[in-house]
């Protein structure tokens, strides 16, 4: 994709996305995928599978961690700035079990200079919210896509 100044913000952010996935082992090995991406936001979504859950019978907060992260990822980097999380945190509010379908959607809040802010809220498949997460990013050198 050849980028040019004029390149419409949702066709650079499908791109950038596109360019993200290629490389993300990680989000595609847990069974994560990536449902919707515009500038600034993302949707990414998982199934809760037996091997995710924990001593307590529920899901493993890392792995709803880690959903929420990579939605948090795929919304700060739809500029073709390579952006890193600088912090994140995350509150559990209800407990997921295996076979619940997670869905995380990150939200852009603010941006200024090298730094962002994006909120990420997870909820199962009946809306209900599981986690919220807040992610602070930076922006380092590189670009995803060719100049």
């Amino acid at each position: 994709m050849d980028i040019t100044d004029d390149t419409p913000p949702q066709e650079l952010a499908e791109a950038c996305a596109a360019a993200l996935w290629a490389d993300d082992r990680a989000s595609r090995e847990m069974g994560i995928a990536l449902d919707r991406v515009g500038p600034g936001e993302a949707v990414m979504s998982m199934t809760v599978r037996e091997e995710m859950t924990n001593g307590h019978g529920t899901a493993h907060g890392g792995f709803i961690f880690a959903l929420a992260d990579s939605a948090f990822a795929y919304a700060c980097n739809g500029s073709n700035q390579r952006s890193v999380a600088q912090h994140c945190s995350i509150t559990y509010l209800a407990p997921a079990a295996a076979g619940d379908r997670l869905t995380a959607t990150a939200v852009e809040r603010a941006v200024a200079g090298r730094s962002g802010i994006y909120d990420v809220t997870v909820a199962d498949q009946t809306g209900r919210v599981v986690a919220e997460f807040r992610g602070h990013s930076r922006t380092i050198k590189g670009t995803l896509l060719g100049a």
